[in-house]
C-alpha cells in the first residue's frame, strides 16, 4: 500500500556581481545574480529539499556539500536530476511541487512558465504537477532591500 508524504524547502542566496541570476533553471536578464557553491539556484534548492525531505532523505547539503569541489559550478537543474533518481531508487513518486520564490526585483511572473518547462521536464513529471509563484517581501529585511533572493517549496511524493 503507497502513502503520501510531503516535505519542505527553503533557500535564500546573496546577490552579487558577475553572476547569472538562474530560478528554476533559466537564466533571468539581471544586473545581479546568485552567489553560491553551485549556479545558486534557490528555486531549484528549495524542491530538492521538499522532495528529499518527502522521503526522509535529509538534504541537499548532506548530498551535494559545498565542500565538494568536484561539484563547484554545478547546475542546480542537475542536483534536481539526480534527487529525482533518489526518489525513483527510493520507490518515490512525484504527485505535485508548489514552490514561491521571494525577490523584489526583478519581475519573475514573465518567467514562470519557462521555469516550470524546464522543472518538470527535469524532475521527469508534466507541468501540470508543479506551480511556480513569485512575490517580493514588501520592502522589508535583506531581501526587501534587494540583497537576496529566497524560495520555499513543499511537494507531496507518493511512495510505495
Amino acid at each position: 500500500m503507497s502513502t503520501v508524504r510531503c516535505g519542505i524547502g527553503y533557500d535564500i542566496h546573496r546577490l552579487g556581481q558577475n553572476r547569472k541570476l538562474i530560478l528554476g533553471g533559466v537564466e533571468i536578464p539581471y544586473l545581479l545574480g546568485l552567489e553560491g557553491h553551485s549556479d545558486a539556484d534557490v528555486l531549484s534548492h528549495a524542491i530538492a529539499d521538499a522532495l528529499l525531505g518527502a522521503i526522509c532523505a535529509g538534504d541537499i547539503g548532506q548530498h551535494f556539500p559545498n565542500t565538494d569541489e568536484s561539484i563547484r559550478g554545478i547546475r542546480s537543474v542537475e542536483i534536481l536530476k539526480r534527487v529525482a533518481q533518489m526518489l525513483a531508487e527510493n520507490k518515490g513518486y512525484i504527485v505535485n511541487v508548489d514552490a514561491t520564490v521571494i525577490a523584489e526585483a526583478p519581475k519573475l511572473t514573465p518567467h514562470i512558465r519557462d521555469m516550470r518547462k524546464q522543472l518538470a521536464e527535469t524532475l521527469g513529471i508534466s507541468e501540470t504537477q508543479i506551480s511556480i509563484k513569485a512575490t517580493t517581501n514588501e520592502r522589508l529585511g535583506p531581501i526587501g532591500r534587494g540583497e537576496g533572493i529566497s524560495a520555499m517549496a513543499i511537494a507531496s511524493v507518493e511512495h510505495d
